[in-house]
């Protein structure tokens, strides 16, 4: 494990550099996920770049509708997409902690890295 050390100003607290990737077939859930993360950041002081949209993941499956062999050829297609994001903190480890307290449901896949 490696991690820059940035010495913040104040009385030499030994900062951290973690990148959070969020992944998720629902939008909605993983914007406000987000939204929880940088709210943790806001309101400890540390300094972020995030919620970088990352492109989205398509998952494309043709099937085709008829069950037996016969007659004309029709297909459905079915979707799934899978969206990403990215978040950069420069925290102490209190900061890192509250981040692990956001509830994350089982739908987000969560992911992070101590950038070094």
């Amino acid at each position: 494990m490696s991690f820059d050390i940035i010495f913040n100003g104040e009385e030499g607290v030994l900062m951290q550099t973690a990148r959070i990737k969020l992944s998720s077939t629902s939008f909605e859930t993983l914007e406000d996920i987000c939204n929880k993360i940088i709210d943790v950041a806001d309101r400890t002081g540390a300094k972020h770049s995030g919620k970088i949209p990352l492109p989205t993941k398509k998952l494309c499956i043709p099937t085709r509708k008829g069950p037996c062999g016969g007659g004309t050829e029709s297909y459905e297609q079915w979707q799934m997409r899978i969206h990403k994001r990215i978040i950069d903190i420069q925290a102490d480890e209190r900061t890192l902690k509250r981040v692990m307290r956001v509830e994350i449901p089982e739908t987000v896949q969560l992911e992070i890295d101590l950038k070094g």
